[in-house]
């Protein structure tokens, strides 16, 4: 996975408070699932803690920043995100929102840009206040991707994943599939509370998974809207077979073995591995959105 070492970044798109402090309470987990096990089992890749019930009384205390913004004054070119695992999100999100204005603009329609927020520990949302227990999620309150770098260190050595920076790219761009969900209306589907494997909820995250897979086919086909040509130069079958292996890292079959000894189909809120990897797989072959219809 390479960058263009010439591109600059665009560091508006992406928050670090990394540094900042949320004052007041702290994050419940609520719906009589507690602790770090629950969420492990069940709630990687979330789409926002309001779903999870992380939140206090429906207002997320103000977020106050020591030393903020650490990407604005060191992501400043591609060569910084191939040598820079925070440099490396910027220009990720940079690729994706680049290929779905593209890729709206194409259709017809009008993309809604997202940002991310780095953080570190705990983060004020408009979905409430959530901790890194959580692992990124996006908030489709405020339209924003949260994510908490040292989950990259739990998908390697929690979860047995090969890591890799297209591992991490992969995250990201799950999570603006639910961006795109939202935009669609379809997000909304995953709120019915009901979980097992045919439910909405997993069809709404193998959907993303598809979606992620969408922007990998094209992303280094994609103009960057600043240079027009692609961020993202070179992407390998290497790379992609890291994506993949990701995506079974966090299938509910796999987590729900190696944490609790037996899988529990009734109660998978993502899919499972081979799932997970299938539809991944099917954006990427097909580079397709239209194909990514889980619901059918």
């Amino acid at each position: 996975m390479q960058f263009d070492d010439d591109a600059d970044l665009d560091t508006s798109e992406v928050q670090d408070v990394r540094r900042s402090r949320v004052p007041g309470g702290r994050a419940t987990v609520g719906g009589g699932i507690a602790g770090l096990l629950a969420l492990i089992l069940g709630l990687f890749f979330g789409v926002g803690p309001e779903q999870l019930g992380l939140t206090e009384d429906g207002t997320a205390p103000e977020q106050t920043s020591e030393s903020a913004a650490q990407v604005a004054q060191t992501c400043r070119k591609g060569s910084d995100a191939n040598t820079r695992e925070d440099c490396r999100i910027v220009a990720v999100v940079n690729s994706l929102q680049d290929f779905w204005r593209a890729e709206y603009t194409r259709r017809g329609g009008r993309y809604t840009d997202a940002s991310t927020v780095l953080f570190t520990g705990r983060v004020a949302t408009a979905c409430g206040t959530a901790t890194s227990a959580v692992g990124p999620f996006y908030c489709p309150a405020d339209r924003k991707v949260y994510l908490d770098l040292g989950f990259f260190d739990e998908l390697r050595n929690r979860f047995g994943a090969t890591g890799g920076p297209f591992a991490q790219a992969y995250v990201v761009a799950h999570e603006y599939g639910h961006h795109i969900q939202n935009q669609m209306g379809t997000l909304a589907r995953a709120q019915d509370q009901r979980q097992g494997e045919g439910s909405n909820a997993v069809r709404v995250e193998l959907q993303a998974d598809c979606y992620a897979g969408v922007w990998a086919r094209h992303a280094t086909a994609t103009p960057d809207d600043r240079t027009g040509r692609p961020l993202l130069t070179r992407l390998t079958d290497e790379d992609i077979r890291d994506g993949l292996d990701a995506a079974a890292a966090v299938g509910d079959d796999r987590i729900q073995e190696r944490i609790q000894g037996r899988v529990t189909p009734e109660t998978w809120t993502h899919g499972s591995a081979a799932q997970r990897q299938q539809w991944f797989y099917q954006g990427y072959r097909t580079g397709d959105m239209a194909r990514c219809n889980t619901f059918r």
